[in-house]
């Protein structure tokens, strides 16, 4: 007897209405933050960035490459968070914020799948801690959107 494949992580999460539910706790409890409410509330913030937001992270999580058609590249998001210096802090806050919109979100309390989700940001957000550090014009192009999986990052 075979066992069934596993879903993945998009479908285990919930779909594209589960990722923008997550998407809009996480930038509510970022606002929330007297750290992260001035990086989230700029004037650089793209108008519908909570929704571009979710399908990058659903496209991640092997969802369908809406991201990637409709918006941009791995590249132009760390060129977007590149030439930051030093934003450990942030980045610590930005993951507890997006922990706890998992519980906002309603996302399943399973742990194996909270499990990957946690890995996944903190990997991401070690990336993104990484490329801060960079001015823009050193951050090679055509980078695809990473894929997550239950078993990590997919190379």
């Amino acid at each position: 007897m075979t066992t069934p494949a596993r879903p993945s992580l998009f479908v285990a999460v919930g779909g594209d209405e589960a990722f923008l539910a997550i998407a809009r706790a996480h930038h509510a409890r970022c606002l929330a933050d007297p750290e992260l409410a001035h990086p989230f509330s700029g004037p650089g913030q793209h108008p519908r960035h909570v929704e571009r937001l979710a399908a990058y992270w659903a496209e991640v999580m092997g969802g369908p490459p809406q991201f990637s058609r409709a918006c941009a590249d791995q590249s132009h998001v760390l060129r977007l968070h590149s030439g930051n210096g030093d934003v450990d802090d942030l980045g610590r806050r930005f993951l507890a914020c997006f922990l706890l919109a998992l519980d906002d979100a309603g996302v399943p309390d399973d742990p194996e799948l909270r499990g990957c989700l946690r890995a996944y940001m903190a990997w991401a957000v070690g990336d993104m801690l990484a490329v801060a550090l960079l001015e823009a014009d050193d951050v090679p192009d055509g980078a695809a959107v990473p894929r997550w999986t239950w078993d990590g990052l997919a190379v």
